[in-house]
């Protein structure tokens, strides 16, 4: 049983026994840490809790000269330009004044998820190189740290990274990266005819790819379940060994979809909201994961040293734990 999972059950039971709770740290483990983060006046900002509303002018989808085809044809790919002004306008990407300091708690919390993801850690994580980032409900900052968490894993120098939009239902990420017309995963799973490299996007972030949602289906959660997403996932996994591939993820308490994709991931990492997320949210939440799963949680707009009760600075904490080979 994971760390997260045995301080989730003494939750539980203190609930049940009416006794005192653990407090947060003991709650998340002694793995857990509050980032460091020093804020003076200019950093009492807070994160936008809700998803914004977004348009295709945030990014856009263009084409661009490459290589020569079999035939010698010029030919021409397609790649995502990111307009990061327009995503700071939205509030996807941290003011330039604290884009530092973010770029720091992110880095704090990519290094776990990219340890196991090329097996840096003791305990090897099956397939650790597909990371799933999800929320037990909506506005609790997922599309946020999705898009943060995947910038920041592109800037490592010897990976890359896919960025896959399987919030199907609501596809935030290819909204946002002006993306949600163009065939993506759902297609790919219902057209065999279809290739990974029909639909993957490059884009102008040097290191990151993207895979957009696709068309909307009604049947979305039995194709996710299918055995032709199996297929497409451990494609993924095994294509590249230098890759890591980051799943936007609907909500798990909202669609039965996150649970089917939770299942064929190697990693979860799920957003918390310090103060907004209920507890009892966040329980019947990572009650629905395989508790064989290295799971992870982040919380988001953590009350930071220095500022006022009301107010939220770029503070993150994490959370970690995995089952090891002989747990109970």
């Amino acid at each position: 049983m994971s760390k997260i999972h045995n301080a989730l059950k003494r939750i539980r039971d203190a609930k049940a026994g009416q006794s005192t709770p653990p407090s947060r740290q003991e709650a998340l483990g002694q793995d857990f840490t509050e980032a460091p983060v020093a804020l003076d006046e200019t950093a009492r900002i807070k994160i936008p809790v809700a998803e914004p509303v977004h348009d295709d002018t945030i990014a856009r989808l263009s084409t661009r000269p490459s290589l020569t085809d079999s035939g010698g044809q010029d030919v021409e790919e397609r790649f995502v330009e990111v307009d990061r002004d327009r995503l700071r306008e939205a509030g996807l990407l941290a003011p330039e004044s604290q884009s530092r300091m973010l770029a720091d708690q992110y880095r704090l919390i990519k290094r776990p998820l990219l340890d196991n993801a090329v097996g840096k850690n003791a305990s090897i994580v099956e397939d650790g190189n597909l990371i799933m980032i999800s929320s037990a409900l909506s506005g609790d900052g997922k599309t946020f740290t999705c898009i943060n968490l995947a910038l920041s894993m592109a800037s490592e120098k010897d990976m890359t990274i896919l960025l896959v939009d399987a919030d199907v239902a609501k596809p935030h990420i290819s909204r946002i990266f002006g993306v949600s017309k163009q065939p993506g995963l759902i297609d790919l799973l219902l057209d065999e005819s279809l290739t990974l490299d029909d639909v993957i996007l490059k884009t102008d972030v040097p290191g990151l790819r993207l895979l957009p949602s696709g068309q909307i289906h009604d049947q979305a959660t039995e194709l996710l379940a299918s055995k032709r997403m199996r297929s497409l996932v451990q494609q993924l996994s095994k294509r590249y060994a230098n890759r890591a591939v980051v799943f936007d993820s609907p909500p798990l308490l909202v669609t039965p979809e996150a649970r089917v994709l939770g299942s064929h991931m190697g990693q979860i990492a799920m957003v918390v909201c310090a103060g907004k997320t209920p507890q009892q949210a966040v329980l019947d939440a990572v009650a629905c994961i395989d508790e064989s799963k290295a799971m992870n949680l982040i919380l988001n707009q953590s009350l930071a040293s220095g500022l006022g009760a009301s107010e939220y600075g770029y503070g993150y904490g994490y959370g970690y734990g995995h089952a090891e080979a002989a747990a109970d």
